[in-house]
């Protein structure tokens, strides 16, 4: 498919997010700043904890929380960043699996990343939007995604992918920075009209939507306070280290970024953000 037929099946929310982390700015911050793996919010044990760990942690967390991960068990990652977390599965389950992303800078990362660590046998990273998946209906036993969806326009659309392409008896899993059911979206205006949205998911719309369209809640493991924990260590190591990443990164992306890191980290503290991980199970 051409580049201007593919461009019909991206919306406007996930358009601009494929632009965004398409620049070589955007590119360069996640893999000197983030970690290089991952793209996601970490689990801190300390608050000056490597980002790297912290993400790694989310990895564990996670998929002990999902049943009967092995060899045999095929995956889905919505929305893949790196390919980071398909490639802990991989290790340390044996799973193979499909990361499927809307940035091919990135994609171009994690397919290098899963030849160097010898995963490119169990972990394929695929050009494409979770607002159109291309997988037959009932493909995969687990579909995962962190830190994805905010990205979309049509959150449901979304959704109704993830339970067309799982399997009967497979499980969803998912964490993603959202709204706090209790609160408006007023104060996170700044974080809105950065990502060109004009709202977030809310843990009510997750547990809604999915039992609306037939999956079982298993669990949330609502952490809220890891939104202000995870991008202020973020934006730390940016101030800490900003000549170095400025080699790399322009100085007004930099700036950008340090502006729109305090943002979430203000809109964490506010508690006008939660972050969780939502576990479902397609009957």
């Amino acid at each position: 498919m051409n580049d201007c037929a593919k461009e019909k099946h991206y919306g406007a929310a996930v358009k601009t997010a494929r632009d965004y982390y398409n620049s070589e700015d955007a590119d360069n911050f996640y893999a000197l700043v983030w970690g290089g793996e991952d793209i996601h919010v970490g689990l801190y044990e300390q608050p000056q904890e490597d980002i790297y760990t912290a993400s790694v942690r989310t990895n564990a967390v996670m998929a002990g929380q999902v049943p009967g991960l092995g060899a045999d068990t095929r995956v889905i990652d919505l929305g893949s960043g790196y390919g980071g977390a398909l490639r802990y599965l991989a290790r340390e389950y044996g799973c193979s699996g499909i990361g499927f992303n809307l940035s091919e800078r990135e994609n171009e990362r994690g397919r290098r990343q899963n030849a160097e660590q010898g995963l490119d046998d169990r972990v394929e990273i695929v050009d494409g939007n979770f607002e159109d998946v291309i997988y037959d209906d009932a493909s995969f036993d687990v579909v995962w995604s962190q830190e994805a969806f905010l990205h979309s326009g049509d959150r449901r659309r979304v959704m109704e992918e993830v339970v067309r392409i799982l399997r009967p008896g497979g499980t969803f899993i998912v964490s993603d920075p959202m709204q706090a059911d209790d609160r408006s979206n007023e104060g996170l205006q700044p974080i809105l009209d950065r990502l060109h949205l004009d709202t977030l998911g809310s843990p009510a719309f997750y547990r809604d939507t999915l039992r609306e369209l037939g999956l079982e809640e298993v669990g949330f493991d609502q952490r809220g306070e890891m939104i202000a924990a995870h991008y202020g260590r973020v934006r730390e190591v940016l101030v800490d280290e900003q000549d170095e990443v400025g080699r790399h990164v322009s100085s007004e992306y930099i700036e950008r970024m340090k502006q729109g890191l305090q943002h979430w980290v203000d809109g964490g503290n506010r508690g006008d953000l939660t972050w969780g991980i939502f576990l479902f199970r397609k009957a």
